[in-house]
């Protein structure tokens, strides 16, 4: 039969290549193989990648699949499509002569432009930074690429050197791979699809193409920009940023469906028209399946830090061996005891956009252990879908019903549970978790001249399902939410670039330099 063949990587704390191979009539994962991608940090909220290291783990994933198919038998001559998925804001620019990365990609979480952030805001009306959401359908922040790309041009000379002598080529990690392997500096294709381009803040989510005001605003120049295409359709490579393919994935194709990647982001799919939020989420183009079709916006909440907690309490406390073993821990004790944890390593993003916030772990007391720290860090990731689907049910008007999940924690059962009962609406999880992967594997197959796979309502494969049901009355869930969102509060405003922004403090500073200047006076 013929088969989907999926190239793509997942970001978190680790990263991954990761290739899937699906047989495009019966959605099955016939082999896969998956790659460690190596992070960087140079200085603290500094995250990079090497686009080097990425490339030849694509290859590696390549390789190493098509050996374990030929074992099962199965002709690779059969691949008839390749797709696609990445996270969409990592940035990265290269030389389009040597085919060489000028830099580090780097990515999404990164917190180096906060200064550039907040230059770009105070140049604009009331220092507000929804300036630009009318146009592009998100706020000025370090979570998209344009204020990494400017980063660039400012800070690293091979950067601003290649952009004055028109060599640089800038994208995110599907405009690389893509043009490297379709020829790279011989003919290689520069390209992006339509939601990877709108996450950039350079692309108008209306026109659907590169903006000139936008590009001006960042002092941008177009030419380095990749060509804007769908997403669905043959071009060397097809190419879809990874939680719009989930929520091909998940079949997600009428309004007011909703999928959720494991507490990390979650996209409401809505119609043709975008519909700017009003309480702090983002608009984006959901997909775009076909050079002629229409494209579909969705409402999408971010969260910086929600799986990654787990790796953290593995990898930075200790008091975890594995994912499992922290599922066995908040299990044993089914309560946090009062204590609540946010996770904002990176700040908060949806619905607050607040760089400045820090975790924080609150309401410990001497009978607190590592257990109830477990249970307290499964909630936090419950929180916080909780908090975007509130925020997605108000600016909708559609309120949900159930929510569909996906992604490596749902094999967490214990999370998901809580989620049911935090959400207080049932939460499903398909067979397949890894729905990514299947809805890139989906649009390309789908695409024009290739069209082995139907997207058609009553074409599509069956994907089973479990359903969590909540167990907790709703007084309960409104009870710790509320806890929830009073520690939220205590964890805003913890850092700030500024030591003169609190007056008690700055006048102590100043009051305490007089002091030493009028000393030193005295003694002279």
């Amino acid at each position: 039969p013929h088969s989907g063949y999926f190239i793509g990587r997942v970001l978190s704390i680790v990263s991954f290549s990761t290739l899937q191979v699906f047989n495009a009539k019966t959605a099955e994962l016939l082999s896969h193989h998956q790659v460690e991608i190596k992070q960087s940090f140079p200085k603290e909220g500094w995250v990079e990648e090497d686009p080097r290291e990425i490339l030849q783990s694509v290859y590696e994933c390549m390789e190493r699949t098509c050996e374990k198919l030929t074992q099962l038998n199965i002709d690779i001559s059969n691949i008839k499509a390749i797709g696609v998925t990445n996270q969409r804001e990592t940035t990265l620019v290269w030389d389009k002569e040597t085919g060489e990365p000028l830099y580090n990609a780097i990515v999404w979480l990164d917190l180096r432009t906060q200064s550039t952030v907040e230059r770009l805001i105070n140049k604009t009306p009331g220092r507000n930074k929804n300036h630009l959401k009318h146009k592009t359908g998100l706020p000025i922040s370090t979570y998209f690429s344009a204020v990494k790309l400017r980063w660039l041009v400012d800070n690293v000379l091979e950067v601003h050197e290649a952009v004055q002598s028109h060599r640089a080529m800038f994208g995110t990690i599907d405009s690389w791979l893509i043009w490297c392997l379709t020829g790279g500096r011989n003919g290689g294709v520069h390209c992006t699809d339509v939601t990877n381009a709108s996450r950039t803040m350079l692309f108008n989510i209306h026109t659907m193409d590169w903006d000139p005001e936008l590009c001006k605003y960042f002092d941008i120049p177009m030419e380095i920009l990749p060509k804007v295409r769908s997403s669905s359709e043959i071009y060397g490579l097809m190419c879809l940023g990874d939680q719009s393919a989930a929520l091909v994935g998940q079949m997600c194709f009428q309004d007011g469906h909703a999928k959720n990647t494991a507490g990390l982001i979650a996209l409401l799919s809505l119609s043709f028209q975008p519909v700017m939020s009003d309480h702090g989420l983002l608009t984006t183009v959901a997909y775009k399946l076909g050079r002629d079709k229409p494209a579909y916006y969705a409402l999408e909440g971010s969260v910086a830090i929600a799986g990654a907690v787990v790796q953290w309490l593995k990898d930075n406390l200790g008091i975890v061996q594995s994912s499992v073993e922290i599922e066995n821990l908040a299990a044993a004790v089914g309560t946090s005891y009062g204590c609540y944890f946010v996770p904002a390593f990176s700040g908060l993003y949806a619905p607050y956009w607040e760089p400045s916030a820090r975790g924080i772990i609150c309401g410990l007391t001497q009978f607190t252990n590592r257990s109830h720290l477990a249970f307290a860090a499964l909630e936090a990731v419950c929180f916080q879908t909780r908090e975007i689907l509130d925020a997605m049910n108000q600016d909708s008007g559609i309120p949900l019903t159930q929510l569909q999940v996906d992604g490596g924690m749902t094999s967490n059962r214990l999370l998901m549970q809580l989620q049911a009962d935090i959400l207080c609406i049932p939460v499903v999880k398909p067979s397949m978790p890894e729905t990514t992967a299947l809805g890139a594997a989906m649009a390309a197959g789908a695409a024009e001249g290739v069209s082995v796979w139907s997207l058609k309502p009553e074409d599509l494969t069956a994907v089973t399902c479990e359903k969590f049901e909540p167990q907790i009355n709703p007084e309960e869930s409104e009870f710790r939410y509320a806890r929830w969102k009073k520690a939220v509060q205590k964890a805003m405003n913890w850092e700030t670039t500024d030591i003169f922004s609190s007056v008690p403090l700055g006048f102590y500073i100043l009051g305490s330099m007089f002091m030493l200047i009028g000393a030193k006076y005295i003694a002279g």
